[in-house]
């Protein structure tokens, strides 16, 4: 069987590939700034896409022209919104924190689904959302009661936070999506996040702030650009092709856990209690919700 057909080893590697970016975040720092970085990753991301897609893009041109506002809306949240954030909590916060915290979105997709189209919820899947919260929650305070009550948080975390509570809206939008082709669709999305990603730069430029990329700096986008940016994303896919939305968006869950291990053993990071009690709570939280499903 070809390594296209087993969704096991397309999703273990989508996860793998996506904790991966919070690594390459970290260690873009000195080499390359976020907001370059972002703009760079959508270039050649987007360059592969219209490889792949142009044709087909071409063919849904005037489906894809009639709902350009949506599109717009889902690049700039989904997309730039949530890779500018993502990158820019890097430089505060550690990838075992940026793992753990991008765990959580599947429980906030839960809540968002419930609040904008009162999808059931059961008494289980609450029971999971609040769980996850509190992992989260810990997490943020890095374990010390004190910063809860003096909301003294890390600012990456609350960066990354804001990125994950973006990125459920944009999945909870995916419910209206509309009639375009998987791979064009994606291609739309990659041309909103490019264009909308340059005032980003433009802003970091005239800061000077900005940073172009070194040696180092052009091997991380070329990672980002063409592991979490493409091949992923048509792993993702694929994944949910073969065994269904429901069961490939588990999966999911698999992020923080290779961003617990993957930042002490590549970055030396270091992983405190408070790191596995927050990891157990939002893998706990998630396992909760899923026992809850209709």
């Amino acid at each position: 069987m070809r390594l296209y057909d087993r969704p096991y080893l397309i999703l273990g590697a989508t996860t793998l590939i996506w904790a991966g970016n919070a690594i390459a975040s970290r260690l873009a720092i000195g080499h390359v700034s976020p907001m370059v970085l972002t703009t760079l990753r959508w270039v050649g991301t987007l360059t592969l896409m219209i490889a792949i897609a142009g044709a087909a893009f071409r063919s849904e041109w005037p489906v894809i022209r009639a709902h350009w506002k949506w599109l717009a809306v889902m690049g700039v949240v989904g997309f730039t919104g949530f890779n500018a954030l993502f990158y820019i909590s890097a430089v505060y916060t550690t990838a075992v924190n940026i793992g753990i915290i991008q765990g959580s979105i599947p429980v906030m997709v839960l809540a968002g689904a419930y609040l904008v189209y009162r999808t059931p919820v059961t008494g289980l899947q609450a029971m999971g959302i609040v769980v996850t919260i509190a992992g989260v929650a810990l997490l943020a305070a890095r374990g010390d009661l004190a910063v809860l009550t003096g909301l003294g948080f890390n600012l990456g975390d609350l960066l990354m936070l804001i990125a994950c509570l973006g990125y459920a809206a944009y999945t909870v939008a995916l419910r209206e999506r509309p009639p375009i082709s998987p791979r064009p669709f994606f291609l739309g999305l990659a041309i909103v996040a490019l264009i909308s990603s340059l005032p980003l730069v433009g802003i970091e430029i005239a800061h000077g702030t900005a940073q172009m990329p070194d040696l180092r700096g052009w091997l991380i986008i070329l990672y980002v650009a063409v592991l979490p940016g493409f091949v992923a994303q048509l792993f993702f896919m694929r994944g949910v092709e073969l065994i269904g939305p429901g069961r490939a968006g588990l999966w999911v869950n698999l992020v923080p856990v290779w961003s617990a291990v993957l930042g002490p053993l590549i970055l030396g990071e270091i992983f405190a209690w408070y790191h596995a009690v927050a990891l157990l709570l939002v893998l706990g939280g998630i396992a909760i919700a899923e026992s809850g499903r209709r």
